[in-house]
């Protein structure tokens, strides 16, 4: 009795969340990829065991490909826009610039927005119309004398993604400048001054003293990034809809799902997805403890 009344209360204080997790993170996600390995291409077909041909016969539907490769696109000018973006903007604020607590503020806002909200402004602001009739950016552009940048933004089929990536740069390039600057601000200035006083210059003083102390920022910044554009969904759903030219898995699941009436395919796609972020997340978990534990 006295050793349980030492783990049983915060047993029970975490039961709840316990219980919650398994049933609606765990369990739904053992039901998912059991859908996924069924023979359930319709809503009144039974579950079967299909050893796993769903996983291989998705790479053969013509849309599949170009979601992968627009998802691809879409993370890699998201990630890479967001994290050059916010570094620089907490370079700035480091510093040491006027009005910083309201320029935080200013850049931190676009996160406090949804996606849905942020894609009916950006689909008006990135309208592709041509500049005799355009919107936005188009009309913008054509207002300055400068026709020659208007452009198809999110319908060019060949960067139609990259341009999609610029709503999320801009929403998210805020939260990245928080954890850069929370890192920039946790380097001793003795480590600076020591730096100075060896004659390096402002620059050579952030590129070897402190950027390489901002690589746990960097590789958070990247798992965090990486997972929302893998995932990305209502963005892309506020700006373009269901059309092919935006095509990412997670449009694809939701059309398997409620268009085209297939669990079986949306089950596949969602556990694609779900492997994705693995990749991403398990590393940097292991990362994680294995650095507490040398600590």
């Amino acid at each position: 009795m006295r050793r349980s009344r030492r783990w049983l209360p915060g047993l029970l204080l975490v039961s709840p969340s316990i219980v919650a997790i398994g049933l609606f993170v765990y369990g739904l996600i053992f039901w998912n990829t059991r859908v996924a390995l069924s023979g359930k291409h319709d809503e009144v077909s039974p579950y079967g065991f299909d050893k796993g041909k769903n996983f291989v016969d998705l790479w053969h539907q013509p849309s599949w490909p170009g979601a992968v490769k627009h998802a691809l696109l879409f993370t890699a000018v998201f990630v890479l826009g967001a994290l050059l973006l916010g570094a620089f903007l907490a370079f700035l604020m480091d510093k040491g610039i006027r009005g910083e607590a309201s320029f935080r503020v200013v850049y931190l806002f676009p996160m406090a927005v949804s996606f849905i909200a942020s894609g009916v402004v950006w689909r008006w602001l990135m309208n592709p119309a041509p500049p005799q009739r355009a919107v936005g950016f188009n009309q913008l552009f054509d207002k300055l004398h400068l026709s020659g940048l208007a452009n198809d933004w999110w319908q060019d089929p060949s960067w139609g993604m990259a341009a999609m990536a610029l709503p999320a740069i801009w929403q998210m390039s805020g939260y990245v400048m928080a954890l850069y600057l929370a890192g920039f601000r946790s380097v001793p200035e003795e480590l600076r001054e020591a730096a100075r006083v060896d004659g390096a210059s402002e620059w050579k003083v952030y590129r070897y003293v402190v950027f390489p102390q901002l690589r746990p920022v960097t590789l958070s910044a990247l798992i965090i990034l990486g997972h929302i554009s893998l995932k990305v969904f209502d963005l892309i759903m506020a700006i373009a809809g269901k059309q092919i030219i935006t095509y990412v898995p997670a449009i694809a699941t939701y059309v398997e799902i409620f268009d085209r009436h297939d669990p079986a395919n949306g089950a596949t796609i969602a556990t694609y997805l779900l492997l994705a972020v693995a990749v991403l997340v398990i590393p940097y978990l292991v990362w994680s403890v294995r650095t507490e534990r040398n600590r």
